[in-house]
């Protein structure tokens, strides 16, 4: 992906794109990437950088939701099981198989829980990752060496899906971009285009880099903005009442000694309703998630104290080694796009299935949804697409389309650019380019997992992969003084303390 060509591309452009997608999340370039599977004309446009917002701030799950099993929404449980083997089948090399424990403090506890996940099991089919069983006491702490054993009566092991979402996400859209999409980040979409009877005709979009300005011809316009859907739909009708509403979940990141093991551990029920995971991620242990209804979306959102406080008091009864928060390394934050039901109903209660709306002047908007469905949500926008647009129909093809994997290092030893972590000086070379990195954060948040891993490592690289960037860029000191500055602040908030010291200017 090279964004001056792709910008080159759109200025020579003159006939109308088949189909714009606003929204560089998991749902928008799944969009691009179902659509140019098709055949079609697609440009993706994306006001930050891809996966800036939700979609690099999940859970790591490509899941079924057991959570939704215990709601009932088994429609959305099966639909999400199919798409889990459909994605370990297509991007094996970043989605895998992980097994999960539930401890479990209850001979009840082991009946419910057990009996519940054979039901999971039995939906998922031919889709099956392995059978759940129940395990003794004994069992339990061998496969979870950190639990806290007081009390505990066993467990229960069953297998989901775990991956790295924004570099999945990133690979999307380098598969995309192989088959003709067109792709741009820091191309925020400012105005909708309209013909004489009032249907959508296109965009008009500025690039924030240069401030240059385009107006853009499509013959469909698919909403794919993730939480900031509802701002996209009232440039198409000023009328239009807000589809959504927002929650806040944040995880915190420790030493992979936490957890200790291999497996996953899965807290069941904690003090609001909800589950919380433990989960093995890069040679650390990531634990949440929180539901904090908030009003408003932040492409940059904080975690709450209260957020911070709540995990780390619900971990404490389930692990011997007390986890305090000296011992977090990072911590961050999402906010869910979640279709507004009932107004009193719980965020945690609403369902995580997709919605798809067309309104009066022919814009389609997909949301809603989790990461484990985004190729069906994919699939629906396009095939309402094709619909809207009058096009022939091309069934899609992306339950059997791999997804491209970026190129390892060299052969030579690679360079590591902190001795704690596995990312490389050619990492950073790549993510510039190959895959549209513009920023010190792009690299360290996106295309490599630093930020989210260790803040205070983050800080501690930053120079060095401003200076990296900057001759690949061909830009100057200031930017470098810029760009650092930049990460600086927002690395703050990826720290249960203060990392503004850890690294000078």
């Amino acid at each position: 992906m090279n964004r001056a060509e792709t910008l080159e591309r759109v200025r020579r452009r003159n006939d109308p794109w088949d189909i714009v997608v606003i929204g560089g999340g998991a749902t928008g370039v799944g969009c691009a990437l179902d659509a140019a599977s098709r055949g079609f004309d697609v440009l993706l446009l994306d006001q930050h950088d891809l996966g800036k917002g939700t979609s690099s701030r999940s859970t790591k799950l490509i899941h079924g939701g057991v959570r939704y099993l215990r709601q009932g929404d088994l429609r959305l449980v099966r639909e999400s099981l199919r798409e889990r083997g459909l994605l370990l089948r297509n991007a094996g090399h970043v989605v895998h198989q992980q097994a999960f424990v539930i401890p479990c403090y209850s001979v009840w506890q082991r009946i419910f829980y057990g009996a519940g996940l054979k039901l999971y099991d039995l939906l998922a089919g031919e889709h099956s990752l392995g059978r759940s069983t129940m395990l003794s006491k004994a069992e339990t702490v061998e496969r979870l060496p950190g639990i806290e054993t007081s009390g505990l009566n066993g467990g229960v092991l069953y297998h989901d899906g775990q991956f790295d979402d924004a570099r999945l996400l990133i690979d999307m859209a380098r598969t995309a971009d192989a088959l003709g999409a067109a792709l741009l980040n820091y191309t925020a979409v400012t105005a909708l285009a309209k013909d004489a009877n009032g249907e959508i005709a296109g965009v008009a979009a500025r690039d924030a880099e240069t401030g240059e300005e385009f107006i853009i011809a499509a013959r469909v316009v698919i909403n794919a903005a993730g939480v900031f859907c509802d701002a996209i739909g009232t440039m198409s009708d000023t009328d239009a009442q807000p589809v959504l509403t927002f929650s806040q979940g944040i995880h915190i990141v420790v030493k992979g000694e936490v957890l200790a093991g291999n497996d996953a551990m899965m807290i069941p029920k904690t003090s609001d309703g909800r589950i919380l995971f433990c989960i093995p991620w890069h040679g650390h242990t990531l634990i949440g998630t929180t539901d904090t209804p908030v009003a408003t979306a932040d492409l940059e959102p904080s975690a709450l104290e209260a957020e911070i406080d709540f995990v780390l008091e619900t971990v404490r009864t389930y692990f011997a080694k007390k986890v305090g928060r000296g011992d977090i390394l990072s911590v961050f934050a999402g906010i869910r796009p979640l279709v507004r039901r009932d107004a009193n109903t719980k965020t945690s209660a609403i369902s995580r299935g997709h919605d798809l709306f067309v309104d009066g002047s022919g814009l389609i908007t997909i949301t809603g949804g989790k990461w484990t469905t985004y190729r069906k949500m994919a699939e629906d926008a396009v095939d309402k697409a094709i619909e809207v647009g009058g096009f022939d129909h091309r069934p899609s093809i992306t339950a059997t389309l791999p997804i491209k994997q970026a190129a390892g290092d060299s052969e030579e030893t690679p360079e590591r650019l902190h001795p704690d972590l596995p990312y490389t000086i050619e990492d950073v070379v790549r993510s510039v380019r190959e895959e549209m990195a513009r920023s010190v954060e792009d690299v360290l948040a996106r295309r490599t997992r630093v930020l989210f891993l260790n803040a205070k490592a983050a800080v501690e690289i930053a120079p060095q992969v401003a200076e990296i960037m900057e001759a690949e860029m061909g830009k100057d000191n200031i930017w470098i003084d810029d760009q650092l500055a930049g990460f600086r602040k927002t690395a703050l908030s990826y720290s249960a303390y203060s990392v503004e010291t850890a690294s000078s200017p």
